[in-house]
């Protein structure tokens, strides 16, 4: 059985009730190690609104569907210390912040609130997307954050001054090369979770889980980090 997915109503113990948006994104890790079974899901659905949600970002992962196997990264929501973290690493910065593979929304929204202006999620997953459109409209920033469906392998950033990600280590590696080959000297890019393989890192801050990594691309650059084979010394 799956009731543990239900809230009780205070009022009325019998009755179950929409569960909270924090409390689904929970779920949805616990879900990833659990098998749910036919009748777990239709009691998922009769107890919150975002049983689809559930059952996309907890099981079956963002938009799977478009993306080469070797490019997929699974959701993860980020601890508010990791968000600090990443804020930390872009403290004193400005002008435009992206988040490629934005999740639920939770890094942009504390962006825009640190001053940076666009602040912008990338993400594929649509339910992943109502979702962090419902946290900027709770949070009076509907409208003022930006989340756009998106690849991200397929989104040009040229113009983007910070960039965060956190994403699986397969994929970094075919990151660094994009990010390399797009954004201005000036950027600085914070991954959180995860290090780049061959990048040097700035800075970094926190530990185990929570750590986060900062880079600039000037630095990057200039040190020769990830040429390409057969490019001149």
């Amino acid at each position: 059985m799956i009731s543990w997915l239900m809230n009780k109503s205070p009022s009325d113990p019998g009755v179950f009730t929409a569960m909270d948006p924090d409390d689904i994104e929970e779920l949805a890790m616990e879900l990833q190690g659990k098998t749910v079974g036919g009748w777990d899901l239709v009691q998922l659905a009769a107890g919150t609104g975002f049983a689809a949600y559930v059952m996309w970002a907890g099981v079956l992962m963002p938009g799977f569907r478009r993306v080469p196997l070797k490019l997929q990264v699974p959701y993860v929501p980020s601890s508010a210390k990791q968000v600090e973290n990443v804020m930390l690493l872009l403290k004193g910065r400005s002008g435009k912040m992206v988040d490629l593979g934005s999740g639920d929304g939770r890094i942009v929204l504390e962006a825009h609130k640190q001053g940076f202006r666009p602040a912008v999620g990338y993400e594929l997953n649509p339910w992943l997307l109502r979702l962090s459109n419902y946290r900027a409209w709770r949070a009076g920033l509907y409208g003022k954050v930006f989340y756009q469906r998106q690849d991200l392998w397929k989104v040009n950033l040229s113009d983007c001054n910070n960039v965060s990600v956190f994403l699986a280590p397969s994929v970094l590696p075919l990151l660094e090369t994009k990010l390399l080959a797009e954004l201005p000297d000036e950027a600085r890019v914070v991954a959180g979770r995860f290090p780049f393989p061959t990048w040097m890192p700035t800075t970094s801050v926190g530990e185990g889980i929570n750590r986060s990594w900062a880079y600039d691309i000037k630095t990057v650059r200039q040190t020769g980090q990830n040429k390409p084979e057969g490019c001149p010394e």
